[in-house]
């Protein structure tokens, strides 16, 4: 694919890697429940701060200890729930999930919680990461006479479970991980118990938190800190966690291996308030800042980033290099992925409607611009030509992650390896086609230097769509399919 051929994807929101889902779990005590603030409305608060994580669908399953009900649909969390709705999920344990999927995947079918029923009670799972081996599951579960009514992998997991439940849930839920392949966090409801898993090598994150009068399973703490909990730990690869009654169970499944937690959960999925490994996601944002600094400093008057991504990365990059910190960009947050554009050229300026320059804080000056990753190159092809109908006089760009050059197969949605700019054009290249005076990437020492200071005991981070070295093996491009597919 030529250059010219890659300028003919235009969505802004494409141009970017998509988190694919975000998760969570309450369970409260029945002597300490408080009706006035249930499960559901608590599961509701906490998805409200992981609704970047998901933007297309929100569900919530909550159990009153006899039965399981779920209320799911396509939209934002606020649009999804309402005050009275809430009011009559009435529980003590619920799950909740909002989802980001690709484009021929936004259908209600794969919305979760996924909720499957049997005849020794009923179980809801929610799930944020990638089986690499659906379509072999998928085969077999259905050589054995199951059905299945979505293209989602999360479905795969119910009909495990469901195969081994007459052994007990602990056994269940231990024979089924053993079975799956790939990344995942869980969170899954019964009537009685919630529970908690995370893929042997860590790759999609899960935190435990503190209650009054319960527990709290989520992928980020700020949904801990939302609904006033505090946070506990993560937990760890290859850990199960059984919440109920007796307080929280954790035994360990299978071998323990290496931990590689997604790098990209710290270069831009996850909020900047959140703590994630014992790294605080701020912290770690700033700190690749400063060595992308160290590595391509360029005399320059201004650092801004590109919003909402690159702000802790320019404000890092700023205090390495002695240059002062503006904000130099204004987003449009009310424009959504939904944007009306039916027109190829108006798909093209679409950029011009989400982002605007400060002319104040650019105009006659040499600018640097921080942004988390190139995917396609075609948002920060945009944003230069913003800042220099702005009257920059120099734009330098730089990218607080190394070049993408290979799909994920864990639970981000990345293109073809054809469709990233990276993986058949140089930096030259690359820097030529976006129109910056110049460019230049991270590389993978210096981030992984950035993250060996904040924490020196952190085990490892996947890294696959860098190098294209994956934690465990992969089928392919054809055959990616991930929990929102």
């Amino acid at each position: 694919m030529t250059l010219k051929e890659q300028d003919t994807f235009l969505d802004t929101d494409q141009d970017k890697l998509e988190e694919k889902c975000g998760i969570l779990g309450i369970y409260l005590n029945k002597k300490d429940r408080n009706d006035e603030f249930n499960a559901a409305k608590l599961a509701y608060y906490g998805l409200y701060s992981l609704q970047h994580r998901g933007q297309e669908s929100a569900g919530i399953s909550v159990s009153n200890g006899e039965r399981i009900e779920t209320h799911k649909a396509m939209g934002l969390v606020a649009d999804v729930f309402t005050a009275q709705k809430l009011e009559e999920m009435a529980g003590q344990i619920a799950v909740g999930h909002v989802l980001y999927s690709t484009s021929g995947a936004a259908h209600i079918e794969n919305a979760q919680p996924f909720v499957t029923h049997f005849k020794l009670g009923g179980i809801a799972v929610a799930h944020n990461g990638a089986l690499t081996n659906y379509e072999q599951l998928k085969e077999f579960l259905e050589e054995t006479g199951s059905t299945f009514t979505s293209t989602s992998d999360t479905e795969v997991i119910n009909k495990l479970i469901g195969k081994s439940y007459k052994k007990g849930l602990e056994r269940a839920l231990t024979d089924t991980i053993q079975m799956i392949k790939g990344s995942f966090a869980l969170a899954v409801m019964t009537e009685s118990s919630l529970i908690g898993a995370r893929d042997p090598n860590g790759i999609r994150p899960l935190c435990l938190g503190k209650l009054e009068g319960g527990w709290m399973l989520a992928s980020e703490s700020c949904a801990i800190d939302a609904v006033g909990g505090t946070f506990v730990r993560d937990i760890q690869p290859g850990e199960i966690v059984i919440i109920n009654e007796d307080g929280v169970l954790s035994f360990e499944f299978g071998e323990r291996t290496a931990k590689r937690t997604c790098i990209f959960e710290y270069v831009y999925f996850a909020r900047p308030d959140s703590i994630m490994d014992g790294i605080s996601i701020q912290d770690a944002r700033m700190k690749m800042g400063a060595v992308l600094a160290r590595e391509s400093g360029v005399p320059a008057d201004v650092v801004i980033g590109v919003p909402d991504s690159g702000l802790g990365a320019a404000m890092g990059y700023s205090v390495e290099a002695g240059i002062p910190y503006a904000m130099g960009i204004v987003k449009n947050k009310y424009i959504g992925r939904t944007f009306i554009a039916p027109t190829q050229a108006e798909r093209e300026n679409l950029v011009f409607v989400k982002l605007n320059a400060m002319q104040s804080d650019v105009k006659g000056k040499r600018v640097v611009v921080i942004d988390d990753s190139i995917v396609r190159g075609t948002t920060c092809r945009r944003l230069i030509q913003i800042l220099r109908r702005a009257g920059a006089k120099e734009v330098h760009f730089r990218v607080s992650s190394p070049p993408v050059k290979y799909p994920c197969y864990f639970g981000i949605d990345t293109p073809s390896r054809a469709d990233l700019i990276s993986a058949e054009h140089s930096t030259e290249e690359v820097c030529k086609a976006i129109g910056a005076d110049s460019l230049a990437f991270i590389s993978l020492d210096g981030m992984f230097e950035a993250m060996k200071e904040l924490n020196p005991k952190t085990y490892g981070y996947c890294k696959g769509c860098f190098d294209g070295e994956y934690p465990v093996p992969v089928p392919g491009e054809l055959n990616g399919r991930s929990c929102c597919s």
